[in-house]
């Protein structure tokens, strides 16, 4: 028998501003019946856990965005990561002091590496109290001033050039604490 892989799946708008409604105990059992085993999320915004002997990220990947199209209608866009991954995301945090904000700190995963992002432009939207930092494919943005009125954080995907996916510190910590205890 295959030994199982845990893998952590993050959706992008799912269930934001009324569209693209997927409730959570219906995409763990899609999960199931994909045979992706052990299915747990973390809130309505599409986190998932699971296990599976599969370490195909692109068919994994594939094989859940076609699934969820085939029963809701869209296309999501899924990032998998593996657990050490994001454990090793949540160590390079630059902005330790802002972990006791949780809500003022993001992490941006982004779909592949940047190949050419535009620092200077960040750097020209970011507020005086906004600090980023991207290391490899994932840029970290505290906003003390809320995510809600950082004119920064909804150009970052255009400056970077690449897709993203954004969660915040309270949830990418407890997505990383549920995905340890998956993998035991």
């Amino acid at each position: 028998m295959a030994k199982k892989h845990t893998w952590i799946a993050l959706f992008r708008g799912v269930n934001v501003g009324g569209k693209h409604i997927v409730p959570m105990q219906e995409l763990r059992q899609l999960f199931t019946e994909l045979g992706l085993n052990e299915a747990r999320t973390y809130i309505q915004s599409g986190n998932v856990v699971f296990r599976t002997a599969s370490q195909d990220r692109d068919r994994l990947a594939a094989d859940v965005t076609k699934a969820v199209d085939e029963r809701y209608g869209f296309e999501p866009k899924v990032l998998l990561m593996e657990v050490e991954a994001l454990a090793a995301a949540i160590a390079r945090n630059p902005y330790p002091r802002a972990e006791s904000s949780p809500k003022s700190l993001h992490l941006y995963f982004f779909y592949q590496d940047p190949p050419n992002p535009d620092i200077a432009g960040l750097n020209e939207w970011k507020s005086a109290t906004e600090h980023f930092t991207l290391i490899d494919r994932v840029l970290y943005l505290h906003a003390p001033d809320g995510i809600g009125r950082s004119k920064l954080a909804e150009r970052i995907e255009k400056l970077v050039g690449v897709g993203a996916t954004a969660r915040n510190w309270r949830s990418t910590t407890k997505i990383l604490a549920m995905a340890k205890d998956l993998a035991g």
